[in-house]
């Protein structure tokens, strides 16, 4: 079994192109997210920060210290930002902004995160309640060098990358599925189960029985292509009943002074010239039928009934050592199946009659299996060159070689064969012999055979 990428059905690409836009549109949305996410984290970092900053900076000259009111803005002697922490660089180009707006001069802006243990929280209410709320959380530090060198320091909590968000995502991408892709799967299914069916209808239809209308059903579209089909199969039955009635006409008026001339050949005197005559009226009495089972082939009149293969390749067989031709068959144990024998039996008496008429005998087997029955017929003739045995099946097709008009017929015998085995659902092959001579294999599926 070859799996596939992408389904192939009608629903099944629906349904996938819906969820791959659905899955792009979330990922679209979960980036926009993350951006406004990022914006205000940035925001309610630096923004109070600066503010924060500028006020104590404004208090210390007003005289009291920084610090003093247990505010959130200390001094330190030196950047207590160390190597190990996680620079945070464009938070720190944003704060540096934010002072120059707020009128604060800076020589030097740092932020980093620290993680446990990196940073410790200030002995004070503000940093206590920072340590209880910390467990979710790292500190983010914040340090501004002022122009004389002397360092100012914020620290507050950062919350960690939290995976819930994640989760509600994929969450909300599930629910939006759920409601968006189950109508969808209904349309699609709605639409395609009538388009199954007419095309069940259209690999179905066979002109040997009468067509059987849909009922239209699904959307008006579908049911607009199925009325069309309906109206279709009528027509194209219509059509090939008024073949198969001009073809009896054609038939009809042929024979009749076909068999007029028959008549009229006995009274020629001449033994020779007699003889010829009547095997030219054979000949054309004989590619008559050719022709006109070919055309109606596919609407036989003749049921399909369960007979012994292997008797009725025998009784071919007899029928031309009847005529002094030199055929072998060595029949095997009875082989039952389901068919339509004339039409069996025209396909194998042309295929002997080809043997022998090119090679001067034919060697007929039958093979049974558990699945399928083979009839060969095998030759010891000029055979057929391998680029052109496929053509030798083309109505009214010989070949200039080995087998042209000079050995008679008008190359509708293998045509006619391989029509008559095709519809009984087989396969007819051609292929050259070791040694010289062809074999023609005639493969018939065994449906429901009880021997």
């Amino acid at each position: 079994m070859t799996l596939r990428p992408y389904p192939r059905s009608l629903a099944g690409q629906m349904v996938l192109l819906v969820a791959l836009a659905l899955a792009l549109a979330q990922a679209i949305n979960f980036g926009l997210a993350m951006r406004e996410r990022d914006q205000f984290r940035r925001d309610q970092t630096t923004r109070p920060a600066a503010i924060r900053i500028a006020d104590a900076l404004d208090r210390e000259r007003a005289g009291r210290p920084i610090g003093s009111d247990r505010g959130r803005v200390r001094r330190a002697p030196a950047n207590p930002i160390l190597a190990t922490m996680q620079p945070q660089h464009d938070l720190a180009a944003e704060l540096r902004r934010q002072l120059a707006e707020q009128g604060v001069p800076t020589r030097d802006v740092a932020i980093a995160i620290a993680h446990h243990g990196e940073f410790a929280l200030p002995d004070d209410p503000i940093g206590r309640r920072m340590a209880r709320r910390r467990h979710n959380s790292d500190v983010i530090v914040i340090a501004v060098q002022q122009p004389t060198g002397d360092w100012l320091t914020i620290a507050g909590l950062w919350p960690r990358d939290d995976a819930r968000i994640v989760w509600r995502l994929i969450g909300q991408t599930l629910i939006l599925y759920g409601i968006v892709l189950l109508p969808v799967l209904w349309i699609a299914r709605r639409i395609s189960r009538p388009l199954k069916e007419l095309a069940v209808a259209a690999r179905g239809y066979s002109p040997a029985n009468p067509p059987d209308p849909m009922e239209p059903h699904g959307p008006a579209d579908v049911q607009a292509v199925i009325a069309a089909f309906n109206a279709l199969s009528l027509r194209v039955t219509a059509m090939l009943d008024e073949k198969d009635r001009m073809l009896g006409a054609i038939g009809h008026d042929l024979r009749t002074p076909l068999a007029a001339l028959r008549v009229r050949i006995e009274s020629v005197e001449d033994d020779q010239d007699r003889t010829r005559m009547a095997e030219t009226v054979a000949e054309m009495n004989r590619t008559l039928d050719d022709i006109l089972s070919l055309a109606r082939l596919g609407r036989s009149s003749e049921p399909a009934t369960q007979v012994d293969v292997a008797a009725l390749v025998d009784a071919v067989v007899e029928d031309f050592r009847d005529l002094g031709r030199n055929v072998s068959f060595e029949e095997p144990a009875r082989v039952a199946m389901t068919l339509r024998p004339s039409l069996v039996r025209r396909a194998v008496m042309n295929l002997i009659e080809n043997a022998v008429k090119y090679a001067g005998a034919a060697e007929v087997t039958l093979v049974p299996g558990e699945r399928h029955v083979a009839i060969c017929v095998a030759d010891r003739g000029p055979g057929i060159p391998e680029d052109r045995l496929g053509d030798v099946f083309v109505p009214f097709t010989r070949l200039e070689t080995s087998r042209n008009r000079g050995t008679g017929g008008i190359g509708l015998g293998l045509a006619l064969a391989r029509a008559i085995v095709e519809e009984a659902r087989g396969t007819l092959t051609l292929a050259n012999r070791d040694g010289g001579g062809l074999i023609a294999t005639i493969t018939l599926p065994r449906l429901d055979a009880t021997a």
